[in-house]
């Protein structure tokens, strides 16, 4: 089972003076359907629909109290279902500060058509169950607070890294030969991390917006590049092509960006610098002090209402054929960082889709790669 710090650690973490209240939420849902309650209007944040859950108390960690809020208010067992950390948000209400401990939950088929036409808990709430796409879509107003939970509901189970241009430098035009190949191979609608590892700017640009233009389909992630959130390369920069930036779903931001941004930060405000930009974003982490600084980047973006960090890689899980030198965190010590993170965690190096179970119940939400993840490949 993943090492989960108490809750004592978490209040010391967040802020050492002040109370805070420590909450689970349940994310519970079979395939696409969702379940919400609705909130009454005496209620704090009245009138919305929320995620099941409530208070963690003193005795329990947050998987104790999901399982028993869970049990409480809609009779739902889920201590033999797979529970899987979403993350952490921290938000103040200016009448109340909270701890929201999420986590995602799904039903078997059998507890879903048993429980899928409760319409109300057994606390008197009123419940429904509604597609995915509604809820994303904004059509059931949550609390301020769950608004990032719905982009974290975003990221799908499997995400798919592309080769580097280099891969194809014995080919006469190298470039033709990789945008060939992703287009040909690529899962329909999947989503995609355009990494060319390609040292011109505006050639990977433009590679990456042939691409989309090529395979409309798919969602991606592009590399963030300050640069390009205040000078317009022309119409070979993915985000400043409008008939493609809505398959933007983020921009990736490396280790070694981020830990520039950490020290950038040490001697002023870290709100005055939250690498502003249109997308939100998606981290890479390799460690304790790439983890806590992710962190600190995510609770800045939210504090200044900017586009969520809506998940990390932590990486290497398992060996690679590309980092033969790296050692391997293996999927204890990988479980015990993703544990650490105030967003969701996806697996990452020596990973193939099948792996997902395993990423699961090691505390992550999907997996990602190269190799195995390419149709022409399985």
């Amino acid at each position: 089972m993943p090492i989960e710090p108490n809750n004592q650690e978490i209040n010391q973490i967040i802020d050492k003076k002040v109370v805070i209240v420590n909450v689970a939420v349940a994310v519970i849902h079979h395939k696409e359907q969702y379940l919400l309650g609705f909130r009454n209007a005496t209620q704090h944040q009245g009138n919305r629909y929320e995620f099941v859950g409530g208070k963690i108390d003193a005795n329990e960690s947050a998987e104790q109290a999901l399982v028993r809020e869970v049990a409480e208010e809609t009779g739902i067992a889920i201590d033999n279902d797979i529970i899987v950390k979403l993350g952490r948000l921290h938000h103040d209400y200016g009448d109340k500060q909270v701890v929201l401990q999420v986590y995602k939950i799904e039903l078997a088929a059998q507890q879903y058509e048993q429980h899928k036409h409760c319409e109300y808990g057994l606390e008197g709430q009123a419940l429904t169950w509604v597609d995915k796409s509604k809820l994303l879509a904004g059509e059931y107003p949550l609390p301020a607070a769950n608004k990032t939970i719905l982009e974290w509901l975003r990221l799908p189970m499997q995400i798919t890294i592309t080769y580097p241009l280099a891969h194809f430098s014995e080919c006469a035009d190298s470039a033709a030969a990789w945008l060939q190949y992703h287009q040909d191979n690529l899962a329909i609608e999947s989503l995609v991390y355009i990494r060319t590892k390609e040292a011109d700017a505006e050639r990977s640009g433009s590679l990456a917006a042939q691409l989309m233009h090529g395979r409309p389909d798919v969602q991606v992630i592009v590399p963030y590049d300050a640069d390009s959130q205040v000078v317009d390369v022309d119409k070979s920069t993915p985000i400043k092509d409008e008939n493609i930036s809505h398959q933007i779903v983020a921009n990736h931001l490396t280790h070694t960006a981020l830990m520039q941004w950490l020290e950038s930060v040490s001697d002023t405000s870290v709100s005055e610098h939250c690498l502003s930009d249109d997308f939100p974003l998606i981290i890479s982490c390799h460690d304790i002090a790439s983890i806590e600084a992710a962190n600190k980047l995510a609770s800045a973006r939210i504090q200044q209402q900017l586009l969520p960090v809506i998940g990390i890689f932590i990486s290497p899980v398992l060996a690679t054929h590309t980092h033969p030198d790296t050692v391997p965190l293996g999927w204890e010590a990988w479980s015990a960082l993703a544990q650490l993170a105030d967003m969701p965690v996806i697996g990452l190096g020596g990973l193939s889709p099948t792996m997902i179970d395993q990423a699961l119940a090691h505390g992550g939400i999907s997996v990602a790669g190269i190799r195995q993840f390419f149709n022409s490949e399985k």
